[in-house]
């Protein structure tokens, strides 16, 4: 215990260059956790964005590109599906519900979805969680529009205010269907996924507003109104992909293969589950190499602490010599500079714990809002602690080279006063 109230007393002495090097080995683990904590969170809110879904079902690709498109408005489509062959599947006596989806429409940077009523019935996320409104209700006209939570806000959205899609992506899209707009019916509550970010209209509002057009463009000379619209037939011909869940999942890999194996038209039937995998491993050499370069930043923060205990040892020689007049024994100075050092790693590891919940707390809400990622609040993780007993560890063993040299220090060597 004295020597532990000693090696306090020495480094409040110095307490302005014992902060800062704390200050850089606080940093240098909130990288760490927060690459961690990150991965982490990044990880179940990819596997909390489609919950019982058995299959997802789109135009021959590759199942991470029919996953993005689908799932995460990400992309395009290489081609569309034929309402005749999702018909056709649908009725198999195997399938339970499908989600018919229509992409490629936008609004104001915003994707537009054409889907029908069964997407608010059957769409689930995280642990079976099922879409619920904040205000309003689904779209029952053809030209009524329904806004996930993050549309709503970016844009000030309310219940009755008109939109206006526009044909293909980006803020401004290529050209406005202005002659067809659109009435806002309801506004989803938040998810933290990709509804939050969507535009929901029916299939027969996506046939509507492109009734008159043709090849991307509107036919010159051809303007059909709102109310003519309504009352022609809207069943669309082509959708981009449908989700499909089953009366059993053991039926999965045998409808999985029959859709694969679907002679009319080129289809690609993914398990969800997998696919969120095939992407995830994807991502795993940028995961890796945010891992390494954390574990640099640890390294600097630990060597900038060898710095100056080495570079602060030449100034304490007359201390280490006084304490060893006094009866201090060569393996107490060498307790005292590696505890020194321990003190030191342990703060800056504390220090590091309560910048990464300072930071989580303060960039939940733009995370959210940005990128749709919720990150967590939760107590350590068994590895978080893991982490940080190893960098203490490291501290001390760094530590221990100053606590070395100062060890083999002669006392005479230090009651020399050189000039």
């Amino acid at each position: 215990m004295a020597v532990f109230g000693l090696a306090l007393k020495s480094l409040l002495n110095r307490r302005v260059t014992v902060g800062l090097t704390v200050f850089a080995i606080g940093v240098s683990v909130m990288l760490v956790l927060g690459v961690e904590r990150l991965r982490h969170d990044a990880k179940a809110s990819f596997a909390n964005t489609i919950s019982g879904t058995d299959l997802i079902v789109g135009a021959r690709s590759g199942s991470i590109q029919l996953l993005l498109y689908s799932v995460f408005r990400i992309g395009n489509a290489t081609n569309n599906i034929s309402w005749r062959s999702y018909q056709d599947i649908a009725g198999r006596k195997e399938v339970a519900w499908t989600i018919p989806l229509s992409l490629g429409d936008s609004h104001r940077g915003y994707r537009v979805m054409g889907t029908s009523a069964d997407y608010f019935k059957h769409y689930r996320y995280g642990n079976g969680t099922p879409l619920t409104f904040a205000e309003g209700k689904p779209f029952a006209d053809v030209f009524d529009a329904v806004l996930g939570a993050d549309v709503a806000k970016a844009l000030g959205y309310e219940r009755g205010d008109p939109i206006v899609v526009a044909h293909g992506l980006g803020a401004e899209g290529f050209s406005k269907h202005d002659d067809k707009p659109f009435t806002v019916t309801g506004i989803l509550e938040r998810t933290g996924t990709p509804v939050d970010r969507t535009v929901h209209i029916s299939l027969g509002g996506i046939e509507a507003i492109h009734i008159d057009w043709k090849g991307g463009a509107r036919v010159p000379g051809m303007n059909v109104g709102a109310d003519a619209v309504r009352e022609m037939n809207l069943q669309p011909k082509t959708i981009t992909a449908f989700f499909v869940g089953l009366e059993s999942r053991l039926a999965a890999f045998r409808l999985q293969r029959a859709i694969n194996e679907y002679r009319r038209e080129p289809l690609l039937a993914a398990l969800p589950g997998v696919a969120l995998q095939e992407l995830w491993d994807l991502m795993g050499t940028a995961e890796a190499a945010l891992g390494v370069i954390s574990l640099f930043v640890v390294a600097a923060g630990l060597l900038g602490m060898l710095t100056m205990l080495l570079s602060g040892l030449n100034e304490r020689r007359r201390e280490i010599a006084i304490l060893r007049t006094v009866g201090a024994r060569p393996g107490h100075i060498f307790t005292l500079l590696a505890l020194e050092a321990g003190l030191i790693t342990v703060a800056g590891a504390l220090l590091g714990l309560g910048l990464l919940y300072a930071g989580i707390f303060a960039a939940q809400p733009f995370v959210a809002a940005e990128y749709g990622l919720t990150l967590g609040l939760g107590l350590p993780s068994a590895r978080d602690f893991a982490v940080l007993g190893l960098i203490v560890a490291a501290g001390i063993v760094a530590g221990a080279f100053p606590a070395a040299r100062a060890y083999r220090q002669s006392l005479a060597d230090g009651m020399v006063v050189r000039v």
